[in-house]
């Protein structure tokens, strides 16, 4: 409330200091439009004998004549309105004996001098007035007198660690992480421990690990478990486009830190601060380099007895000073990684707490089928499949919810309301089928889980495989396999439609890069050997190389180039040659894509074993039992009890998920 009340203060001041505003200007406006005419001294004379003088004041002062008058007498008899004039007149007592004749009683006389001053003692006043408005808006707008002047203050947040406690039981997914920030705790728990064994506990502890895995959470952890205050700030607060201003708040923040002591200061996307110095085509960066130097002075001025300790998170570790990095200032080094098939089972554990989910839920097995989901992958997962289940009315979060939940997660929501014509639906069926089967058919290639040619997202169709576990190697026989795989959507467009499309660009591009990285990276070309050749492209900005330097000369480039293309073209090989020995499985499915527009995990089955008649009267046999059922509660449809869950893969791993039209 009292933030609203403040708003509408700040949104009335606006509004009286733009009327006050908008009346100057109206009234200066008014006063140009109005601009009286000069007359002559001959000119008032005649137009006063001809009785067209309306009004008339004489300042003695200055010896000027002011009123209102008519230009013609022709305007005075249609009873215009008058217009103002300015004339003058040499000596007060001749005007007097004029004006007595001509004017009758029209006319006054001014006698006083202070008209002037008191119009510039109001012009003064009206300045002085406007000027301690928006002072006042100022002031309102900083919060008070003290952020009038605290422009260098840090704006970092004090975070009570007695309200919304966080500890490491609410941390899953990262034991090693846990482990190594409990020494953290100790430390700011009980200090003595430490100093009386003569140990130094590390200054700073840098969180490295890619966006979501909870570096942010942990570092509250800390705090939570230690019960110190805990500061928290980001680091492009520190940047201003004012030298100086970034140092001012380093060193007010580890000043108000050290009052505070122990305590925790927290600095996430340090690397908005921290960058390289002296990088760039410009060279570097005042502000930012003179808020670094400061940061980097601060942390290593850290009094042993301060029980000060600085956690900082990025994503980017590769773009940090080395001046940063070094031991003194950021000690330890910690990875968040992706959780593992464990991490991801205790995650959604804490994450469906709160939430209810129906028997058939097994939190193991929807772990097992989210490779590479972050903790924020999950969370997110999870919240999707309880709007989900709250939007159909339903008091529970099913299955069916959990893996449209994993689908929006990954690809977007659906996009039935995209008209497709047939044609171009055969030709998404035709695609998808052909990524499907050779997927099948190959031996080092994830298994198929489901396949779709629902447009989600950019993507027209889509097919999931499902990895058996959690994998951090890949061979060169499984690239070349996933190679294959991408290929098969062209090579089942080439076969089956007789023409190729543009659905295929996304796989060409995918299924290139990986065969030049498996013979410029990984040394798997059997023509060059094991030998690596650097083509990575190297960002200027960040501080690296200004051209980039061809390690190898034009001959070892045709050698490259040669082998890429004996990659790709035994790839689209292969494929061609597993969906022509399976051209009745590809026909099928792809009929069954265009009838049904989802084929699940068991469908799959069905049709790669041959089984899919025997499998259509098992489904009618159930759909026959559920009729004649009596039923407490409404089941949900046959196609939405058949559904499951798709797979994600490892970011920047080769596994064929989604490879889409």
């Amino acid at each position: 409330m009292d933030s609203k009340k403040k708003n509408l203060g700040v949104a009335f001041l606006y509004i009286v200091v733009l009327a006050v505003v908008a009346v100057i200007i109206a009234n200066r406006m008014g006063t140009a439009n109005e601009a009286p005419k000069q007359l002559s001294t001959g000119a008032f004379i005649t137009a006063a004998e001809h009785g067209r003088i309306k009004s008339a004041e004489y300042k003695t002062s200055s010896g000027t004549l002011s009123g209102q008058y008519w230009a013609s007498v022709k305007d005075m008899k249609a009873k215009k309105a008058p217009k103002k004039y300015t004339s003058t007149w040499a000596g007060a007592d001749s005007f007097t004996e004029f004006a007595q004749k001509r004017l009758g009683g029209k006319f006054t006389i001014n006698n006083s001098d202070s008209s002037a001053l008191w119009s510039i003692i109001g012009n003064v006043v009206l300045l002085v007035a406007l000027g301690g408005i928006l002072l006042f808006v100022l002031y309102r707008m900083q919060g008070g007198n003290a952020r009038m002047m605290n422009f260098g203050r840090a704006r970092a947040k004090l975070t009570d660690p007695q309200k919304q406690k966080v500890t490491f039981a609410d941390v899953a997914g990262e034991n090693e992480a846990v482990a190594e920030l409990g020494e953290i705790k100790d430390f700011l728990s009980a200090p003595e421990h430490f100093q009386a064994l003569g140990a130094r506990i590390p200054k700073g502890v840098l969180l490295v690990g890619p966006p979501g895995t909870g570096k942010t959470l942990l570092a509250r952890a800390v705090a939570g478990e230690a019960d110190v205050p805990f500061f928290s700030i980001s680091g492009s607060d520190f940047v201003e486009m004012f030298v100086g201003v970034g140092a001012s708040r380093v060193r007010d923040l580890f000043e108000q830190a050290k009052a505070a002591s122990p305590a925790i200061i927290f600095v996430d996307e340090i690397d908005a601060v921290g960058r390289q110095r002296g990088t760039g085509l410009g060279g570097g960066h005042d502000e930012r380099e003179q808020t670094l130097n400061a940061l980097l002075v601060e942390m290593d001025g850290f009094d042993p007895q301060d029980n000060v300790i600085m956690i900082a998170a990025t994503n980017r570790p590769d773009v940090l000073d080395p001046a940063l990095l070094r031991p003194g200032r950021f000690d330890r080094q910690i990875i968040v990684d992706r959780p593992d098939l464990r991490g991801r089972e205790e995650i959604l554990k804490i994450h469906a707490a709160n939430k209810p989910l129906a028997p058939e839920v097994d939190l193991g097995v929807i772990a097992r089928r989210t490779p590479g989901f972050t903790g924020a992958d999950l969370s997110n997962l999870l919240n999707e499949a309880a709007l989900l289940a709250a939007r159909g009315g339903k008091k529970a979060i099913t299955q069916t919810e959990i893996e449209e939940g994993s689908d929006r997660v990954m690809m977007g929501p659906e996009r039935k309301s995209r008209l497709i014509s047939d044609a171009e639906k055969r030709t998404i069926a035709y695609h998808e089928s052909g990524h499907a089967i050779v997927g099948h058919r190959l031996p080092n290639s994830d298994p198929v889980h489901k396949v779709t040619i629902i447009p989600r997202g950019g993507s027209l169709g889509s097919t999931w495989s499902l990895p058996t576990e959690d994998r951090f190697l890949q061979s060169k026989a499984e690239m070349l396999d996933d190679i294959a795989v991408l290929l098969a959507g062209r090579a089942s467009e080439e076969m089956a439609i007789g023409d190729i499309t543009t659905g295929a660009s996304n796989d060409i591009e995918r299924a290139s890069k990986l065969a030049r990285d498996m013979v410029t990276r990984f040394g798997m070309s059997e023509a060059l050997g094991p030998r690596a050749f650097s083509e990575q492209s190297h960002d200027v900005f960040l501080g690296r190389d200004l051209t980039q330097q061809s390690d190898y000369g034009n001959e070892t480039a045709s050698i490259i180039d040669a082998e890429v293309s004996r990659i790709i073209d035994e790839g689209f090989a292969k494929s061609h040659e597993i969906l022509d020995k399976d051209r009745d499985t590809l026909d099928l499915m792809a009929q069954l894509l265009i009838e049904r527009e989802t084929l699940e995990s068991e469908e799959l089955k069905a049709i790669f074993d041959g089984q899919w008649e025997a499998y259509l009267a098992s489904e009618q046999a159930n759909k026959t039992a559920q009729k004649e059922a009596p039923q407490d509660t409404p089941s949900d449809p046959p196609q939405a009890q058949a559904e499951g869950i798709h797979d994600l893969p490892l970011p920047n791993s080769s596994t064929i998920a989604p490879a889409g039209a």
